[in-house]
Formats: C-alpha cells, structure tokens, sequence
C-alpha cells in the first residue's frame, strides 16, 4: 500500500514549481499505478497553453475558479469548485485561473515526476 500527505511531498523533488502553477506529485511512474496523481495550484491571473500531445488527463476542481478555452473550436467552459474535465482528444487548450485554482490532476500515461511543459505547453513522453 501507498500512503502520502501532502505535507510530505511539499518542500521536495516532487513539488514541482513554474511561473502559473505548482505541482505536487503524490503518484508518479515509479509507483507503478498505471498513471499520476497530481494537487495542483493554478495562480490566479495567469493564463497556461498546454497540449499534452502524449498523455490523456483529467481533472478535478476542489478550489478556486477560472476556464477552460479549447483551442480547436474556441469554446470556453467555466472551471470552479467541482467542476470535472478531461482532455479525452489530447486537446490543446488554454487554462486561465481568475482565483487561485486547486485542481487534482491523473495522467496516463503516468508522468515520472521532473516534466515541466514544453514551448507547445507538451509534457515530453519518458520512455524506459
């Protein structure tokens, strides 16, 4: 069995930090899951290009509000305290956080820990 607090993942290799967000890590590649599991916080104000070309995600909302716009067909969809989305189409999309947003994120494929979004806003794909 896998026990972790957030607490202890703060503070360490597996909080990992960038100008919008920080990412804390709590199941990762190593733990043999089959995917990651991620506490995020999206800053407020800030607005994220991600396309994660080679990774499925979905993502909860616990905390906070903003939006999500796609960048395919424009379409905007709120994001707040219980709202769900998952990127099913690897879906190129911006993410904008008008109050700081607390988001619990799973990838698969899992992520190993140190990914940190590319100048296409992509998490590279760590083969073995």
């Amino acid at each position: 069995m896998i026990v972790r607090t957030l607490e202890e993942v703060i503070g360490t290799e597996n909080e990992v930090k960038a100008d919008n967000w920080v990412s804390r890590r709590l199941l990762l590649k190593d733990d043999n899951m089959g995917f990651s599991y991620h506490d995020t916080i999206i800053y407020a104000g800030t607005e994220t290009h991600i396309w994660y070309k080679n990774h499925l995600e979905a993502v909860y909302c616990v905390a906070g509000e903003g939006e999500i716009e796609t960048i395919s067909d424009g379409k905007v969809y709120p994001i707040k305290d219980g709202t769900m989305y998952a990127l099913d189409k690897n879906d190129e999309h911006y993410l904008r956080a008008t109050k700081d947003m607390r988001m619990i994120c799973v990838f698969n494929p899992p992520l190993t820990g140190r990914e940190t979004h590319d100048e296409e806003g992509v998490y590279p794909l760590v083969e073995d």
